[in-house]
């Protein structure tokens, strides 16, 4: 019983981190899309330059991070809500 009980919390945390890791991937490319619409010359001097590029791609995990941590924070909150009735 114990060791069905194991392999349930295992499988369940499994589930939990390809569903984040996707979430994760999905907002990123989402954020480096919306991001292309950005004009970074305003900015910085190239930014068709490496250093721009840079600066984009991080900008983009920055912000894709920040978003998909708000979906994955609200993901949880609605599978605790099955607790509450």
């Amino acid at each position: 019983m114990g060791n069905d009980l194991a392999n349930q919390v295992n499988q369940t945390l499994s589930t939990n981190s390809l569903i984040s890791i996707v979430v994760s991937l999905i907002c990123i490319a989402i954020t480096w899309w919306s991001l292309q619409n950005l004009k970074l010359d305003l900015v910085i001097r190239q930014p068709k330059g490496p250093q721009g590029r840079l600066l984009h791609l991080l900008l983009a995990i920055i912000l894709g991070h920040a978003v998909a941590g708000f979906v994955i924070d609200y993901l949880s909150w609605t599978q605790m809500l099955r607790n509450l009735f």
